[in-house]
C-alpha cells in the first residue's frame, strides 16, 4: 500500500505513523524497531536526564537505525527538563545529526529561532486545535494531537481532526485511541498527514518492559483506563489501578490539592518500577482506549504489517463505496 503524505515524504516512511515519545520506554531499541518496521519513533530526552546518557542513547539509536529516521522528544514541562537545559538539549540533538524534534509540554516559541537556525524539523504536540493554531503561528513544521494528554478541553479526536482540516495550513497528525489501520485511512481521508500511536505499540516484543506488563495491556480492554490530574491542569489517561483510584479520590475530596499533594502517587519512578517488575497495580501507567486493540505480544514489524493490511482494507471499502455511487 502506498500512502503519500507530507509525513511519509518528509522522512521516507512506509506508513504515516509516529510512535510518540514514551517516558522511560522510548529508547534506542524501541525507535530502531519502529524505524525498521517503516514508521518513526522518538527517544524521550527526559528519560535520560544526564546529557552524556542522552548522547550515548542517540549514538546507539543511530547505529541501530542505520539510514532510517528517528527523532527525539523534548518535554518542556519544567518538572522534567529545567528551562535552562532545554536549549542545550536542542543543540545536542542537532549536533548528533538528528533532524526531527518532537516538542511537548508547553509552547516552544522561545526556542524556535534556535531550532530553525540549527535546521530542526519541529513537530509540536498539542491537546486541541486552538493550541495547534498558536504553534502554527510561531513556525513549527507540523502539529500532532497528544492523545494521552487530552488537556482541559477534552475535545474528541474526530472533532479535532475536522477542525484541523478547516483551520490549519500546516500538516497535522491525529492521536488518541489510534490502534487500528482503518483509523489511519480515516485520518488521511479527513485531511491528516498521519497518526500518532502509543498504547498500540506498547505490546511490541522489542519494548524494554517486563512481559507481564505487556500481558496486562493485552488482557485490558478499552474500559480499563482512568483520567486524572485535571486539578493540576495536566489531565492524563492511564491504566486504571490502585494509584489512579487513590489520585481520583484525592482530587475529588480536595480540588485545590496541587501537584505536591499528589506527587507521592504520580511520580514517574513508581510507574518505572512497573515496567521493570511487571506489577501494574501501582503507578501512573500511560495507556489509552487502544487497549481494546492490543491483542498480542509480537514483533513491531508484525504489528505494523497488520495495521497496513487494515488500512488497505479500509481504503478499499471507501473506494468501493465511492464507485458504487459514481
Amino acid at each position: 500500500m502506498i500512502l503519500n503524505t507530507p509525513l511519509t515524504e518528509a522522512f521516507g516512511l512506509r506508513l504515516p505513523v509516529l510512535a510518540g515519545g514514551l517516558m522511560w520506554l522510548a529508547d534506542a531499541d524501541y525507535v530502531a524497531a519502529c524505524a525498521h518496521a517503516g514508521i518513526m519513533g522518538f527517544v524521550t530526552a527526559a528519560s535520560f536526564p544526564d546529557p552524556k546518557d542522552l548522547k550515548s542513547e542517540i549514538t546507539k539509536a543511530k547505529r541501530l537505525c542505520g539510514d532510517k529516521p528517528f527523532g527525539v522528544n523534548v518535554s518542556m514541562l519544567p518538572k522534567l527538563v529545567p528551562g535552562e537545559k532545554t536549549a542545550d538539549i536542542f543543540k545536542l540533538i542537532a549536533d548528533e545529526g538528528v533532524k526531527a524534534i518532537e516538542t511537548s509540554g508547553r509552547n516552544p516559541e522561545e526556542y524556535m529561532e534556535q531550532l530553525k537556525a540549527q535546521g530542526s524539523f519541529v513537530i509540536h504536540k498539542v491537546p486541541s486545535v486552538r493550541f495547534a493554531l498558536k504553534a502554527q503561528s510561531i513556525g513549527v513544521d507540523m502539529v500532532a494531537e497528544c492523545g494521552g494528554h487530552p488537556g482541559l478541553d477534552l475535545i474528541g479526536t474526530m472533532v479535532n481532526n475536522a477542525l484541523a482540516l478547516e483551520r490549519l495550513q500546516i500538516p497535522f497528525l491525529i492521536g488518541g485511541g489510534i490502534g487500528h489501520g482503518a483509523q489511519i485511512s480515516a485520518a488521511i481521508s479527513m485531511g491528516a498527514s498521519g497518526v500518532v500511536m502509543g498504547t498500540r505499540l506498547l505490546v511490541a516484543e522489542e519494548l524494554n518492559a517486563h512481559r507481564s506488563y505487556k500481558q496486562a495491556l493485552v488482557d485490558a480492554t478499552e474500559r480499563d483506563t482512568a483520567l486524572t490530574m485535571h486539578t493540576v491542569r495536566n489531565t492524563i489517561r492511564t491504566l486504571r489501578n490502585e494509584t489512579t483510584d487513590v489520585v481520583a479520590k484525592l482530587e475529588l475530596e480536595n480540588p485545590e490539592i496541587g501537584f505536591e499533594g499528589l506527587r507521592a502517587h504520580v511520580a514517574g519512578t513508581v510507574g518505572r518500577e512497573a515496567y521493570e517488575t511487571g506489577d501494574v497495580s501501582r503507578g501512573m501507567l500511560s495507556a489509552g482506549h487502544a487497549l481494546g486493540l492490543t491483542d498480542n505480544i509480537e514483533p513491531m514489524a508484525e504489528i505494523i504489517l497488520r495495521l497496513e493490511a487494515q488500512a488497505e482494507a479500509a481504503a478499499s471499502r471507501l473506494s468501493k463505496a465511492t464507485h458504487a455511487h459514481s
